[in-house]
C-alpha cells in the first residue's frame, strides 16, 4: 500500500472517487494505484503532485 498517498488523500479530505474523478481515471484504477499494484502514468503522478501539494517520489512510496 502507498500509506503516503493514501494519507494525502484522507488529510485533503477526498475520497478514492473523488480524486480517480480528477484525474479522470476509473475508481477502480485509482484504488489500485493507491493499493501499490499499479504503477500509474507519469502524467496521473504529475496532477497528484499538484493535487495534494507533495512531491510524487514521496507520494509512489510503497
Amino acid at each position: 500500500m502507498r500509506k503516503n498517498l493514501k494519507e494525502a488523500r484522507q488529510k485533503a479530505g477526498m475520497t478514492q472517487k473523488q480524486v480517480a474523478e480528477y484525474l479522470g481515471i476509473t475508481l477502480s484504477h485509482y484504488q489500485m494505484i493507491e493499493q501499490g499494484n499499479r504503477i500509474g502514468a507519469v502524467d496521473l503522478w504529475d496532477k497528484l503532485e499538484d493535487l495534494f501539494n507533495i512531491h510524487q517520489r514521496k507520494l509512489r512510496e510503497i
